[in-house]
């Protein structure tokens, strides 16, 4: 098992009703298995699992990327610009 810290950010942190959590996660688990694991364990993130952004150790990570021991995830709802 790998154990991960998860900080919530901007409106996820008012859906997550905290701004950090750990958890352990299996070894394999990419950042698409967290969202899915995220969206069943805390149905009130469920839509925000959708278009959340994702950094691992503060870099910007992908679904497909393999979370490894001890990280740190962001996650950021979408940000627009103008």
């Amino acid at each position: 098992m790998n154990h991960i810290k998860l900080l919530f950010f901007a409106t996820i942190r008012d859906r997550a009703g905290t701004k950090s959590m750990e958890m352990d996660i299996s070894t394999d688990m990419t950042i698409h298995g967290l969202k899915e694991k995220l969206s069943a364990d805390y149905p009130a993130l469920k839509d925000s699992m959708k278009s959340v952004l994702i950094t691992i150790n503060r870099e910007y990570a992908f679904d497909e990327a393999v979370v490894p021991a001890n990280a740190e995830i962001g996650m950021f709802p979408p940000v627009s610009g103008g």
